[in-house]
């Protein structure tokens, strides 16, 4: 049995390798559940000494595995004709009006595990999924998606359709990060850890993976994913969809996201009109 002078993070590493279940995993799960809800624990948070400015915390990722391990699936279906089941140990995030967090009728979901800071405004339906982080003054726009354990910073703009992917496996993998002050345009897709850098920008059906390279026509570059460092989206770049030619016996080419400019006063302009809706 851990001792009392334990941390948590030790505690959980401790019983994350242990196959039979206690009354200890219940308990650790429950003390990350609040931390994770209130925003005190994250799966990643920023470190100026690491190269990417991030770093995770596999241990949290860990307790959510647990969560999910010791959870049973039971009837959580709200009042009226819309049936719910999950494991007991993910309900719905329970948000009251002093929590600050604009949420507008159509069928939104947070799953507990979720931090949502003040001011952000969840535009129907969207969803929030556990171990995610959502800073203040964020739009999530309609049929957005933010996933396990992504973290979004400030006065992020989610546009309808955006998917940010989730990352709970590998426990050791870097979720996908979108930083301060970015603007992500309908129908885009960010995924496998990539990290958007502060003030960028991504034109609308722009889809970023760690498998696709990222071509910046400003600076002449090309940015990839490397066995150590995940894909980085330059601070303020304008990315939009391009595509690149390939050598074949066809005039073929294929998808390529592209950087076509750095953010300037114009992009600043389009993109502060979007604080009206908040």
């Amino acid at each position: 049995m851990p001792s009392k002078n334990t941390t948590l993070a030790e505690r959980i590493e401790s019983l994350f390798d242990q196959p039979e279940i206690t009354k200890d995993h219940k308990k650790a799960f429950d003390e990350l559940w609040y931390d994770l809800d209130a925003g005190r624990a994250r799966a990643a948070e920023p470190d100026s000494s690491s190269p990417t400015g991030w770093r995770v915390n596999a241990w949290v990722k860990k307790g959510i595995l647990i969560g999910f391990r010791i959870g049973k699936i039971v009837d959580m279906s709200a009042l009226g004709p819309l049936p719910f089941y999950d494991k007991n140990t993910y309900p719905v995030k329970r948000i009251g009006i002093g929590d600050g967090v604009r949420i507008v009728p159509g069928g939104s979901s947070i799953r507990s595990g979720a931090f949502v800071a003040p001011g952000v405004t969840c535009m129907p339906p969207m969803y929030i999924n556990t171990g995610a982080y959502v800073d203040e003054g964020t739009m999530v726009d309609s049929h957005a998606l933010v996933g396990s354990c992504a973290q979004i910073g400030k006065r992020v703009h989610l546009s309808a359709a955006a998917q940010i992917g989730g990352v709970l496996e590998p426990v050791g993998a870097l979720p996908v990060i979108i930083e301060d002050d970015v603007m992500v345009g309908g129908n885009c897709g960010v995924y496998e850890g990539t990290i958007v850098k502060s003030r960028a920008v991504l034109g609308a059906g722009t889809i970023i993976t760690g498998s696709t390279p990222l071509y910046d026509t400003v600076r002449g570059k090309i940015y990839r994913k490397t066995a150590d460092t995940p894909l980085i989206v330059p601070e303020g770049a304008v990315v939009v969809p391009g595509s690149r030619a390939i050598q074949s016996q066809w005039d073929l080419s294929l998808y390529a996201p592209v950087i076509v400019k750095y953010r300037d006063d114009k992009t600043d302009l389009g993109t502060r009109l979007e604080e009206l809706l908040r």
